[in-house]
């Protein structure tokens, strides 16, 4: 990675779509400083080898893989960023 990182808008569903988990599921979302899949959460078993949690996501148009360091998520009101603690 050069620096310069990938940008997801996550209110555009056409640019959501785009990305997927590591088990290839449309249900993330960004949650602290990884991201988090619902479908997993409803899949997982105790024996299984996937967590809900993960901290890289795939795009589906590129094949290419991008770690959370490497995305800048943006929604309606500009960057996403997670805050600790409340307002």
């Amino acid at each position: 990675m050069t620096g310069r990182k990938t940008t997801i808008h996550l209110d555009d569903e056409a640019d959501r779509w785009r990305w997927v988990c590591p088990r290839g599921h449309r249900s993330w979302e960004p949650t602290n400083n990884h991201f988090w899949c619902a479908k997993c959460a409803r899949q997982m078993s105790h024996d299984d080898e996937f967590s809900p949690e993960f901290h890289e996501l795939h795009d589906k148009r590129s094949g290419e893989t991008r770690t959370r360091d490497e995305i800048q998520l943006i929604t309606t009101v500009g960057p996403y960023e997670h805050r600790e603690g409340s307002a």
